[in-house]
C-alpha cells in the first residue's frame, strides 16, 4: 500500500499563487537594506503558505547570510553568560547610562538594565539582528529601559542617538585572538567620544598568550600527508594557521610542552591603536615534538571575573594554532623563539627555526646576556623576523568567519 504522506517522485507540493508572487519579489529584492525587505516578504509568504518550499530555502539562506552562526553557541555558553552577568552586576550602578556595543540578542543590555542602569543604549549595525533584539527586549518587558540603535557605534551621535555620554561601556566584540572584529578601534572611539572621562568598561583588559604544543592529530587534520596513496605535502603551504572549532580542539588533544607566555596586553578602558611587536622565548618544560604554537586569550571583565579560551577552558570559543613548517624535537629547558606582531586589527606570528637551551650553569649563561642576544638570528629588527606566509589576517573577512569558530 502506498504511503499517503509520501509525495510522488520529483514532485514539489503545489504552492499558493499569493505566496509564489511574494517569493518572486523577494528573490529579486536588493539586499542593500541588510535583508529587511526580503525578510518581510518571505515571512508574509510563509504566513500564507507555511510549507512553501522555496520560501523556506530563501529564508534560511538569508538568515545564514546576515546572522552569523556563532551567535547561537555563544548564547548557549553558560560560563560566558554568567561571567558577563557577574561583571555587569559589579560595575553598573543604579542611575548609570550604559552604552552596549554589539547588541546581538540583547542579553548584555538586559543584564545592564537588571543591574539598575537608568537607561541602556545598545547598538547593532545588522538590521535583522537589531529588529530581533527589539522583540526580545519587548518580550522581557524592558523596552522602556533599553533603546536599540540600529547603527554602527562609530556613527552614533551624542545628543541625537544618545542624550548624554555613557557611564559604562559594555562590549563583546573580540575574536579568537581579540583583534579581529576591530575591538580596539571601536573602543578607542567609544571611550573617547561616547563615554564620560572616567567611564567604566566591560571588559577591562585582554591578554594574548602563546605556548608550544604537540599534537599529531592536529597535523593529521590540517596537514594530511597522504590520501589513497598520493603525497599531498605540496598543498600544506595553505595550512599555516589552524582554526580550531571546539570539536576540533577536543579531538586534537593538544599537549602543552610549556606554559602560556604573554605576547600582548590590551587596555580596553584606555585603548590604543598603536602597533605592537614582541620577540618572545617560549619555554619548554616537557620533552616532545613541537607541532604548533597555540595563541589564546584571557579577558578580564571586572576584577576577579575572567573569560578565556586557553587549553583548559570550555565554552563556545575557537582556538588559533600557528603550525611550524617542520616539527621541532624539544627537551625540558629548550626555548622556542617567536615573533608576534599586530597592527591593532591583525596578528602575525612566526616561529624561528632553531631551539635554544636555557642556561643551567655560568658557562652556558653567556648566550643569555644582552650582547649575545643582539646576535641571535632574526632579532635585529622585528619587522624582518616575520615570514609573510605565516601572517594570519584577523580582519573583517577572516574574523567574521572564524570569530568564535562554532560547530555548524
Amino acid at each position: 500500500m502506498q504511503d499517503r504522506h509520501a509525495p510522488p517522485p520529483n514532485y514539489l507540493r503545489h504552492s499558493t499563487p499569493a505566496a509564489d508572487g511574494l517569493v518572486q519579489i523577494a528573490n529579486s529584492a536588493p539586499l542593500t537594506d541588510g535583508g529587511l525587505q526580503t525578510s518581510q516578504l518571505l515571512t508574509e509568504a510563509l504566513r500564507k503558505d507555511p510549507r512553501h518550499h522555496e520560501a523556506q530555502i530563501l529564508q534560511e539562506r538569508l538568515h545564514q547570510t546576515f546572522v552569523p552562526r556563532w551567535h547561537f553557541p555563544m548564547l548557549a555558553d553558560a560560563a560566558r553568560n554568567q561571567a558577563y552577568a557577574k561583571a555587569i552586576q559589579a560595575k553598573v550602578k543604579p542611575g548609570d547610562v550604559v552604552l552596549d556595543i554589539g547588541c546581538g540578542a540583547g542579553l548584555t543590555a538586559m543584564l545592564a538594565a537588571r543591574a539598575g542602569a537608568k537607561h541602556v543604549y545598545t547598538c547593532e549595525q545588522q538590521p535583522l539582528i537589531a529588529q530581533a533584539a527589539m522583540r526580545v527586549i519587548a518580550e522581557n518587558g524592558l523596552s522602556d529601559r533599553i533603546t536599540v540603535i540600529p547603527k554602527w557605534s562609530h556613527d552614533i551621535v551624542v545628543g541625537k542617538d544618545i542624550p548624554e555620554l555613557a557611564d559604562v561601556v559594555i562590549s563583546e566584540i573580540v575574536d579568537t585572538v581579540l583583534l579581529g572584529e576591530g575591538a580596539l578601534a571601536t573602543l578607542t572611539h567609544a571611550m573617547s567620544a561616547l563615554a564620560k572621562p572616567n567611564a567604566r568598561a566591560i571588559p577591562e583588559q585582554g591578554t594574548l598568550l602563546a605556548q608550544p604544543v604537540e599534537s599529531t592529530r592536529l597535523l593529521d587534520l590540517w596537514r594530511p600527508q597522504k590520501a589513497e596513496g598520493f603525497d599531498l605535502s605540496a598543498f600544506h603551504r595553505f595550512a599555516r594557521v589552524a582554526q580550531l572549532t571546539p570539536n576540533d580542539f577536543a579531538a586534537c588533544r593538544l599537549r602543552p610542552l610549556g606554559p602560556a607566555t604573554e605576547l600582548f596586553a590590551f587596555d580596553f578602558i584606555r585603548p590604543s591603536m598603536a602597533a605592537g611587536c614582541n620577540i618572545q622565548d617560549l619555554a619548554c618544560t616537557a620533552a616532545g615534538l613541537i607541532h604548533a604554537v597555540l595563541v589564546t586569550f584571557e579577558m578580564t571583565l571586572a576584577p576577579g571575573v575572567i573569560v578565556a579560551n586557553g587549553l583548559h577552558s570550555g565554552g563556545h570559543w575557537g582556538r588559533t594554532a600557528f603550525l611550524l613548517d617542520h616539527p621541532l624535537a624539544a627537551q625540558d629547558g629548550d626555548l622556542l623563539t617567536v615573533t608576534a606582531q599586530h597592527d591593532a586589527t591583525q596578528l602575525s606570528v612566526s616561529m624561528h627555526e632553531n631551539l635554544y637551551r636555557a642556561a643551567k650553569d655560568p658557562d652556558s649563561a653567556l648566550w643569555m646576556t644582552p650582547a649575545w642576544n643582539t646576535l641571535r638570528p632574526m632579532q635585529a629588527r622585528c619587522s624582518d623576523a616575520v615570514s609573510e606566509s605565516q601572517i594570519f589576517p584577523t580582519m573583517a573577512t577572516a574574523a567574521k568567519e572564524y570569530r568564535r569558530l562554532p560547530i555548524y
